[in-house]
């Protein structure tokens, strides 16, 4: 119980000691409180990337579906490695995406894909730069592809050829500006094609539009541009198959393998692609990104501990009779420890509270200003406050210490 009463006391003192210097309390708390602001918001900032890639890479890549491809790796890759691959890794073409479906469709639903850059006409506008992909019908089944307005085409559209396109919202502002996409004509490479679907806004991803899609049928595609680069294949076990990503994954590496002939404990010949894989590198990059920003932002607090140091040192200087009447009425050199390193504390745990509300506030300010993805999570803000309350013990220690060893009659004769 006494250890506690002395604990109450030098809280109580110290709040006194705040509240009798307001300003001084509130300038001495200023470092701390950008200190732990700057780590807070950066934290926002590394989590609501994370938050932003996940949604990204669901939208592009669906959650439970996979890709395989003669290139489809995330991450850094040297030339000389890249080249290897191209020489070594088979392409995906017509004959494996059939070879799949024959062999594993009845569990598996795949797509292929593949990409390009052109330019779009419409009636007397053209836009430039579009992003022209093409699938198959079942790609809606396999990975998110959200339609606002119409459908997505059909098999039988598929198969026959048609000319039917799902475009994005950018090329209809650009094309139909202030009305109805759907039924209009867009020309693509001299070939005309009837607009049946608008896709939902995506937004962009890294500053480059999500909004400026063409989705074809693959075989005209195939048709306009022809097949020497080969596809993607996307991949996605049937609801009622029963499979798991994996297993779809291995079965379709199986398959794969037995085409290309490749031997026993030999490698793939190909490369696959999973949202797991992507998640893991995104996590690395963060925490990579993580363990170099927040130690630099945390700077910031190590400053406000050497103001607060300096303002406790002259706090001492200043109250020296009083602690000098403190310790001829009989406290302790232990008490006046406590008394002086409470208030640092005290000061250092406030600083830490302020900051982590001004970084709260300015997250969701900036949220809202600038359409930014800042989520503040709890491991940043308990951070915050244990460093800021670290911060204050440390630097209170010297300037109690001081006050502790002082002599009560010098400390009585001071003015």
């Amino acid at each position: 119980m006494g250890f506690w009463r002395e604990i109450q006391v030098s809280t109580g003192l110290a709040i006194d000691s705040i509240r009798a210097h307001k300003l001084r309390s509130f300038l001495t708390l200023l470092g701390v409180i950008i200190g732990v602001a700057s780590v807070v918001l950066v934290g926002a900032a590394i989590d609501g990337l994370g938050v932003y890639a996940e949604s990204i890479t669901a939208k592009a890549f669906g959650t439970d579906s996979f890709l395989v491809a003669q290139l489809a790796q995330v991450g850094n890759m040297s030339r000389r490695q890249m080249v290897e691959k191209q020489k070594r890794n088979r392409r995906m073409r017509r004959e494996e995406f059939e070879f799949l479906k024959t062999a594993n469709g009845e569990n598996i639903l795949y797509s292929p894909y593949t990409q390009r850059t052109d330019d779009v006409k419409g009636d007397d506008q053209t836009y430039e730069g579009a992003s022209i992909l093409a699938s198959s019908y079942t790609l809606p089944e396999i990975r998110d592809v959200p339609i606002e307005e119409g459908r997505f085409f059909t098999e039988q559209e598929e198969q026959l050829r048609r000319p039917v396109a799902v475009i994005g919202t950018d090329i209809r502002d650009a094309l139909f500006p202030g009305g109805s996409c759907i039924g209009k004509k867009i020309r693509l490479a001299g070939q005309e094609f009837v607009v049946i679907g608008l896709m939902e806004k995506q937004g962009s991803n890294m500053g480059r539009s999500l909004d400026n899609p063409v989705y074809i049928p693959i075989t005209v595609y195939n048709a306009m541009y022809g097949t020497s680069g080969g596809y993607a294949i996307f991949g996605k076990a049937k609801p009622a198959s029963g499979l798991t990503m994996n297993d779809a994954l291995d079965d379709t590496r199986g398959a794969l393998r037995a085409k290309f002939h490749t031997p026993p404990g030999e490698s793939d010949n190909f490369d696959s692609l999973t949202p797991d894989s992507i998640r893991g590198f995104v996590d690395q990059i963060l925490g990579v990104i993580a363990a170099v920003v927040v130690p630099v932002t945390s700077i910031s607090l190590i400053v406000g501990g050497i103001v607060i140091m300096n303002i406790m040192l002259v706090s001492v200087t200043e109250r020296t009779r009083e602690i000098g009447v403190r310790k001829s009425l009989g406290a302790r050199s232990i008490d006046i420890l406590l008394q002086f390193l409470t208030e640092s504390v005290l000061l250092s745990l406030a600083g830490g509270t302020l900051g982590v509300a001004a970084g709260f506030v300015l997250a969701m300010v900036l949220s809202s200003l600038f359409g930014l993805t800042l989520s503040v999570t709890l491991p940043y803000v308990v951070i915050s406050i244990v460093v800021s309350t670290l911060v204050g013990v440390v630097s209170g220690v010297y300037p109690a210490r001081r006050a502790a060893k002082m002599d009560p009659v010098e400390a009585l004769r001071a003015e």
